[in-house]
């Protein structure tokens, strides 16, 4: 039986989200087409708005439909202050925890040669340049703790000390309410290694 063209473009437009194999997209298509033709309409208004209206922020390189985002152009956040994240995903996350009140610099990825992804494919000129701008007196690296991650924080830091940047790193450890039993090796290790007095 040949599938209809239209149903195997659909098909495979699913698999470019991420985790979406080829059964999962099938079955998303399927969905769409013969339960929910009012929500695959939503989707499809949606991706076009998002695709039409969404840009980078000047400032931060966070998705915004402004030219600056409302982050950064509030007057209540410390401007001295400049978070480096990795992701759209990790701003959201520092902002829900309510520890933070600076401004950021989102690097939309992580280096990764192996992937192809260099210094230039995470804006690291733009990032350089707003950590020079005579008004930023501390960055804080807040990129995971991978591989990959503890990479990038490596590579930014030796970048910014150079040119006389004070860096910091947000802290590894133990989670809030977590116990000593069921924490790995290496977090534990991290943690009693990065202790404080009290």
């Amino acid at each position: 039986m040949k599938i209809p063209i239209s149903l195997e473009d659909l098909t495979e437009s699913l698999r470019c989200l991420p985790g979406v194999g080829p059964k999962s997209a099938q079955r998303m298509a399927y969905h769409l087409l013969q339960r929910d033709h009012a929500g695959a309409q939503r989707l499809a208004n949606a991706l076009t708005r998002a695709l039409e209206h969404i840009k980078h922020c000047e400032m931060c390189n966070n998705f915004t439909e402004e030219v600056v985002c409302g982050l950064c152009g509030s007057e209540r956040r410390d401007s001295g202050l400049l978070c480096v994240v990795e992701m759209p995903a990790d701003l959201m996350m520092m902002e829900q925890a309510q520890c933070y009140r600076g401004m950021y610099f989102v690097l939309m990825g992580r280096l990764s040669p192996l992937d192809g992804i260099g210094p230039r494919e995470i804006h690291l000129d733009r990032l350089l340049k707003r950590a020079q701008d005579g008004i930023v007196q501390e960055v804080v690296l807040a990129t995971n703790f991978t591989m990959e991650g503890e990479a990038t924080a490596h590579y930014i830091s030796e970048l910014l000390h150079t040119r006389g940047v004070r860096v910091t790193r947000i802290a590894r450890g133990l989670p809030v309410g977590g116990e000593l039993e069921h924490v790995d090796s290496g977090t534990l290790a991290q943690a009693v290694m990065e202790r404080r007095e009290i």
